[in-house]
């Protein structure tokens, strides 16, 4: 069951809040927002590295060692979370790259978007389809990615 969004970022904080793991963030279409939402979070301070906002293809191969080629790829969200890892050294990141819309990228259509997270140099990578509009596809992109950190630090311990 989809938790309210103040609820998850609620329960994220709550599994965090005495274990402390190092959390940071890789974000392209979410803009920031994905960082914002988890600094937000009481008691971040004690596990938010920081993020990167990595929203031009440059930035994405330049900074995050993303491999040339396509952006919206299983690829690039790899890179992106271990270079999130790298860059603000914290053991666990998440990143999340795709196309918000109106217009396609990469050949993909808008809602097509890539999470990654990376958790002691381990990846895993999942594809979401989501509708709506740009504004819509970040928050339901961002909701993605929370509720993905909190199954993950509950499964975690």
């Amino acid at each position: 069951m989809a938790q309210e969004p103040e609820g998850r970022e609620r329960r994220l904080g709550a599994l965090l809040e005495h274990g402390g793991v190092p959390v940071a963030v890789a974000e392209s279409l979410t803009g920031g927002e994905l960082s914002a939402r988890l600094a937000s979070t009481p008691g971040s301070s004690a596990w938010f590295r920081g993020g990167v906002v990595a929203y031009a293809s440059d930035v994405k191969h330049e900074v995050l060692d993303v491999p040339p080629g396509p952006v919206v790829s299983e690829a690039a969200a790899t890179a992106m979370a271990r270079g999130a890892c790298r860059l603000l050294g914290a053991p666990v990141a998440i990143a999340v790259t795709g196309v918000g819309g109106p217009d396609p990228q990469d050949d993909e259509p808008p809602g097509t978007v890539w999470l990654a997270l990376c958790d002691e140099g381990t990846v895993t990578a999942r594809l979401e389809h989501l509708n709506g509009s740009p504004a819509e596809i970040v928050d339901a992109t961002c909701a993605c990615a929370l509720e993905w950190l909190v199954e993950h630090f509950a499964e975690r311990g």
